[in-house]
């Protein structure tokens, strides 16, 4: 079980970075619907355990390096290859973001320019690539706990402070920008885009597991878990909403509200996160490309990190609402195959049961 939770962890640190622990991407595809935003996180808790259960258990069972198998496998040949070619470009976009965001939060809670927390993130996620990969998940994972017990803090110090006499969540919603028209539809897409990103390092999570059953396990905490944080985070940014609906880094803004010592332990944190999902998009967009633990693997990490950091000069609000949206809608196709090919191993399972 211990290996279940390890995966578990792993599976939120990559998915959990700087928009999402930053509360931009909640902010954008729940917290933006008002109190309704709440069903679409437990909808998006659903979907999230569910794909991550059938992602790391075929990852056992193909025992994957990399996404490649696993998608062929579902998807099947000519289907196959469209999607991987659209997960592998959209590793290289969050990493970009990653590097963004990292800026962002150097910017807005130090004071120091954002290229350079740009330049100390690309330089750190690219030498961590260049590790095994049974310690890049000993990494990713190690930030987690941490994470869960500040946003905790930070919901029960907003609920505690929210004026539930004076709010107007409607007219606070109503101006806000929207990641979706539906509430529904935005939970959906927001699952669907962050499995398009995380699902490469899904598979090669599952794939250091032979046993299926600790692999699915491991896939069902951690989208467990990352329902949880997106509730969390839904509620506590829905009591302040007109205080941090226009910043980049909302969640940091209600951390500072709380204290400055807060605010510093979050920034840490979130940097963390940050560093998490960069290190797990950068190692599994290389190991798509190059055969990883390789001298032509390093290389490539470097070629392929400066690279990274080059894009992210877009601005991470802009990268937010561009790249993820769009990665979103072609995250449906790999959703669609993943519920499919689960329905078809529960027919095969059946019919062999009967017979």
């Amino acid at each position: 079980m211990r290996k279940s939770f390890q995966i578990g962890a792993a599976f939120i640190g990559v998915i959990v970075g700087a928009g999402f622990a930053s509360g931009q991407e909640i902010l954008q595809f729940f917290t933006s619907f008002g109190a309704i935003g709440i069903s679409g996180s437990i909808v998006a808790t659903l979907l999230f355990a569910f794909i991550g259960m059938n992602l790391t258990q075929l990852g056992s069972r193909l025992q994957t390096t990399s996404h490649q198998k696993v998608i062929y496998h579902i998807c099947g040949r000519h289907l196959g290859i469209i999607v991987d070619t659209i997960i592998t470009f959209f590793l290289f976009g969050v990493t970009v973001v990653m590097f963004s965001g990292a800026g962002a939060i150097f910017e807005q809670q130090f004071g120091v320019p954002s290229v350079i927390g740009s330049i100390l993130m690309a330089v750190v996620t690219i030498l961590s690539v260049t590790l095994s990969v049974q310690k890049v998940i000993s990494i990713i994972s190690a930030f987690t706990p941490f994470l869960l017990l500040i946003v905790i803090v930070i919901t029960v110090y907003s609920v505690i402070n929210f004026d539930f006499t004076s709010a107007d969540l409607q007219a606070v919603t109503a101006s806000q920008s929207r990641g979706a028209s539906h509430w529904l539809l935005g939970a959906i897409l927001y699952v669907s885009y962050n499995i398009a990103a995380g699902a490469a390092m899904l598979t090669v999570m599952g794939g250091t597991v032979k046993d299926e059953k600790v692999a699915a396990w491991g896939g069902i905490i951690g989208g467990l878990g990352l329902g949880l944080l997106i509730i969390l985070i839904n509620v506590s940014m829905l009591t302040q909403l007109k205080e941090i609906a226009s910043l980049p880094m909302p969640m940091l803004a209600l951390a500072n509200s709380m204290s400055p010592v807060m605010s510093t332990i979050f920034s840490i944190i979130l940097l963390g996160m940050v560093y998490n999902t960069a290190v797990g998009m950068l190692y599994a967009f290389t190991a798509r490309t190059v055969k990883p633990e390789t001298k032509k693997f390093k290389g490539a990490v470097v070629i392929f990190g400066v690279a990274a950091f080059g894009a992210s000069f877009v601005g991470f609000i802009t990268l937010v609402g561009t790249v993820y949206p769009a990665m979103g809608y072609l995250g449906f196709t790999l959703i669609g195959a993943i519920v499919l090919a689960w329905i078809m191993k529960k027919r095969e399972q059946k019919h062999v049961g009967e017979n």
